[in-house]
């Protein structure tokens, strides 16, 4: 898009300086040789004035008598003052001679000159070489030239800077909407003063907006009737399994043929709901510790203005786990803005995995006065805030981490500690248990 906008504009100034300056050259170079000879214009005619003035007082002599040494100053330096006369001659043909006087600078080679009339039988030629014309026509052209080039120049540093200022908005706006395609919901979508893209970063805010609403009651929608669904299944299973036990063995038959039935059906729903959650294009392996990181880097200052520290703690090995990037950086996000806002004394991060199991476990702690008892059973639920918030932070957080197959919890009240578990990611499981040496591939989750 830059460069696009770049080759646009400045073949548009070189067009441009080409159109107004071969014209312009032209121009300055006729315009130096007209001055010259209208110089030399107004000198012979302040010569033609002296020879009509003495005229009118009775002074006046023959042409050949002519003292040209009295215009010596209107001559110009290294001009040439020459006179032509016409003289009788009985002899000559047309009954007359042509006679020349000269003075000032003799010289040789072409030259440029004005001639005016002094009588009927006498001219005065003006002349200058040609030679002393041409460097200050060359010195015109040459600035005209590094005008325009300057112009050019300017012209294009304005180009450049016009271009980065369209362009970087819009590099801006598909990276957060690319953000947005991997689920990083938190992007803020500011206005950049052009109008055009001011409204289609409004919508994409508005579209950012919705997806995560979306997001989020299709998790709770999922996440209930799973849950209710099990449930039943569950009660049904018990009173099958009761059925296993009468002595009539056609009901028991009837009764395992349908514990059997459950189970498939349970083990249908499960595959159903991993189906729901799964993308393959966007679940990679995540360094856990690198969006931890670089969480703690953007939330230090702010940790530090309100004279309060943050820090991570890791376990000796912290395996990759496995899903979107954008999701569990969002998640830890509100969590730990959450510990910022609402909660004292110092924040700590840790980081471990769970024993026994192919899970991640990511707590988030602080020294303040935790959750009151009785917003503990509704802490997750959208809408619910015991800070004066808007109550979507942890809600979003739990469907962004349920996504990709773990678990939000609040595992302590006073103080409050928040703990997330996420799937492992396969490569770092089999390493753990010491199945395969895989090569995990690192991916690092950028942080507004």
């Amino acid at each position: 898009m830059r460069r696009r906008i770049l080759k646009m504009m400045i073949a548009s100034l070189v067009a441009m300086g080409v159109m107004f300056g071969a014209p312009m050259t032209v121009i300055t170079w006729d315009w130096f040789a007209t001055s010259t000879h209208q110089d030399l214009s107004q000198r012979l005619t302040r010569m033609s004035e002296h020879v009509l003035a003495e005229e009118a007082a009775g002074r006046a002599v023959e042409p050949r008598d002519l003292d040209l040494e009295q215009f010596r100053l209107l001559v110009p330096e290294n001009g040439r003052l020459t006179l032509t006369y016409r003289a009788p001659d009985p002899t000559a043909a047309r009954g007359y001679r042509l006679g020349t006087r000269q003075t000032g600078h003799a010289f040789t080679g072409e030259a440029v000159s004005e001639s005016i009339n002094i009588g009927p039988n006498a001219d005065l030629t003006l002349a200058i070489p040609q030679r002393d014309v041409r460097p200050t026509q060359f010195l015109a052209v040459l600035t005209l030239m590094l005008a325009i080039l300057v112009a050019v120049l300017g012209g294009g540093v304005v180009a450049v800077l016009t271009a980065r200022r369209l362009s970087e908005p819009l590099s801006d706006v598909a990276r957060r909407a690319a953000n947005m395609a991997r689920g990083d919901f938190s992007s803020d979508w500011p206005t950049y003063g052009i109008d055009e893209l001011d409204r289609v970063s409004s919508a994409l805010a508005d579209a950012n907006q919705e997806i995560a609403w979306r997001l989020e009651r299709e998790s709770e929608i999922v996440g209930d009737v799973s849950h209710q669904l099990r449930s039943r299944l569950t009660a049904i299973h018990l009173r099958l399994d009761e059925l296993t036990l009468h002595d009539d063995p056609d009901v028991v038959g009837e009764a395992e043929a349908g514990v059997e039935q459950v189970e498939r059906l349970a083990t249908e729903l499960d595959e159903m709901i991993a189906a729901s959650r799964a993308d393959s294009k966007a679940r990679v392996a995540i360094d856990v510790v690198a969006v931890i990181e670089t969480l703690v880097r953007d939330f230090a200052p702010t940790f530090a203005s309100e004279g309060r520290t943050i820090r991570v703690a890791v376990d000796d090995s912290a395996p990759h786990v496995y899903g979107r990037p954008g999701r569990l950086r969002e998640a830890l996000s509100v969590l730990v803005d959450n510990a910022c806002v609402h909660g004292a004394g110092e924040c700590v991060i840790s980081v471990g995995s769970v024993s026994s199991s192919e899970m991640v476990r990511i707590t988030v702690a602080d020294g303040g006065p935790g959750v009151a008892d009785d917003l503990v059973p509704d802490i997750f639920r959208r809408g619910v805030s015991g800070g004066g918030s808007s109550g979507y932070g942890l809600s979003l957080a739990r469907a962004l981490v349920e996504a990709d197959g773990g678990r939000l919890d609040l595992i302590q009240r006073r103080p409050a500690v928040f703990g997330v578990v996420t799937p492992m990611h396969a490569a770092a499981a089999e390493v753990k248990d010491g199945s395969a040496d895989a090569e995990i591939r690192r991916v690092r989750v950028p942080h507004r």
